[in-house]
């Protein structure tokens, strides 16, 4: 088995850290460049930065914390939120970023991950989803933050995914988002299962025991989380000290 990779997620909104449950009810929570440096000094494997609203307000993603977080710390990067072009993925690369994730836009220009993935290669291209149950057995995908059900098939969508050329993919489920409840097994066995590249899972991590039960019932390749490590409940070197007890690897420094 591969290392698992464990990752703090950071929304941002207005350039401070936000944190809500199932896209709602969001409140401020710090500031991102000090909370990067913080997980950066735990032995977080990689950091997410989302800006959260940068679709939906239909502006850029917020290049000027991506700077001076890049300065402050050495793990891989990855940043998203209002990313819609070529030019976009470029100053986004060059501000520091080490990856970039694409969302609402790939759904909206699915050639955007090809251009991405030929042009930078695909070790730069995460595509971001959010998720929900259709109530028909399925799961559709929504854009604009969780704000606008596209009635896009989840699983047909993966498979476009991979085809067009990302490297990853990260799976956020909207139904488990911020409930502190458990990631979405099945959600994210649907998605594992159709797919060769890396799943991170996101959405619904409560509790240490998450993150073995999401590595031991799934192919997920790294586990996400906000609230956990925002809130100062866990820290990263804390589960990945536990999931060693659990026999689960996972990167040393």
């Amino acid at each position: 088995m591969l290392a698992k990779r464990i990752i703090p997620c950071l929304d941002v909104r207005n350039g401070k850290v936000v944190k809500g449950v199932n896209f709602e009810g969001i409140k401020d929570v710090g500031n991102p460049v000090e909370y990067a440096q913080e997980y950066n000094r735990q032995g977080a494997d990689e950091l997410v930065f989302y800006d959260i609203t940068a679709s939906y307000e239909g502006r850029g993603v917020f290049l000027d914390v991506v700077r001076e977080t890049a300065k402050k710390v050495f793990v891989p990067l990855t940043v998203g939120g209002g990313i819609s072009t070529i030019d976009d993925f470029r100053n986004t690369l060059r501000a520091g970023a080490d990856k970039v994730s694409i969302n609402s836009s790939a759904v909206k220009n699915p050639d955007l991950i090809k251009q991405g993935a030929d042009i930078f290669g695909s070790q730069c291209v995460v595509v971001g989803i959010d998720a929900k149950r259709d109530g028909k057995g399925g799961y559709t995908v929504y854009i604009n933050g969780g704000r606008l059900d596209m009635h896009l098939d989840l699983i047909e969508w993966v498979r476009t995914i991979e085809k067009f050329g990302a490297g990853e993919i990260c799976l956020n489920s909207i139904d488990t988002d911020g409930t502190r409840n458990g990631f979405d097994i099945d959600m994210l066995n649907a998605v594992c299962n159709e797919v060769s590249i890396p799943v991170i899972a996101s959405g619904g991590c409560g509790k240490i025991e998450d993150f073995s039960e999401v590595f031991n019932k799934t192919k997920a390749s790294a586990g996400l989380s906000a609230s956990l490590f925002h809130f100062k409940e866990l820290t990263v070197s804390q589960v990945k000290e536990y999931l060693r007890g659990e026999n689960i690897p996972v990167r040393t420094r």
